[in-house]
């Protein structure tokens, strides 16, 4: 009993990854049906994802469901999304870290700050463009979890915010006991 307890606890960062990873493929869903991702958003969290933006209620429904599916049969490479926060985070986190090694030993001063300026530049864009691939490789191994097992979609519900419309999408794993 103490072992069927156990899996059916739930870590809430697994969760909140497999819901992360159903939100990117659903938005990978609605753009290979023609409605532009780069115009919608999203949040995750332990309950499921909001979706802000432009969309109907029923294309996001059928595209969740597609979504899920999807992953559910391995296509792994729905989860991760060139637009993820987590891209921009990681960009912004190794960017910082670039510039803070090229002023390293620079006085104080503004002079001092000037002459280090172009160094900054070439060393912050360098970052910039190495941190794409390791933002999405973050994605793969930290923030998404392409595995959602047995999750289903539970809801889809719409409101209408004062800019644009925001969508819930809930969801939930229904525990196996006794395997």
């Amino acid at each position: 009993m103490f072992k069927d307890i156990i899996r059916m606890a739930h870590h809430p960062v697994s969760t909140i990854r497999k819901n992360h990873a159903l939100e990117h493929a659903t938005l990978q869903v609605l753009a290979e049906k023609g409605t532009p991702s780069g115009r919608l958003f999203g949040y995750s969290d332990m309950n499921g994802f909001w979706v802000v933006g432009n969309v109907g209620t029923q294309a996001l429904s059928d595209a969740s469901q597609e979504a899920l599916q999807r992953l559910q049969s391995g296509e792994r490479k729905l989860a991760i999304h060139p637009n993820c926060g987590t891209n921009i985070a990681t960009s912004g986190l190794v960017a910082a870290f670039a510039a803070w090694i090229a002023m390293a030993g620079t006085r104080k001063g503004f002079r001092s700050w000037l002459e280090r300026f172009p160094v900054v530049v070439t060393f912050v864009t360098m970052a910039l463009m190495l941190s794409q691939p390791l933002g999405l490789r973050v994605q793969e191994t930290m923030t998404t979890d392409a595995n959602v097992g047995a999750m289903k979609i539970a809801q889809v519900m719409r409101y209408e915010g004062r800019a644009l419309p925001v969508h819930r999408i809930s969801t939930y794993t229904q525990p196996q006991l006794g395997s």
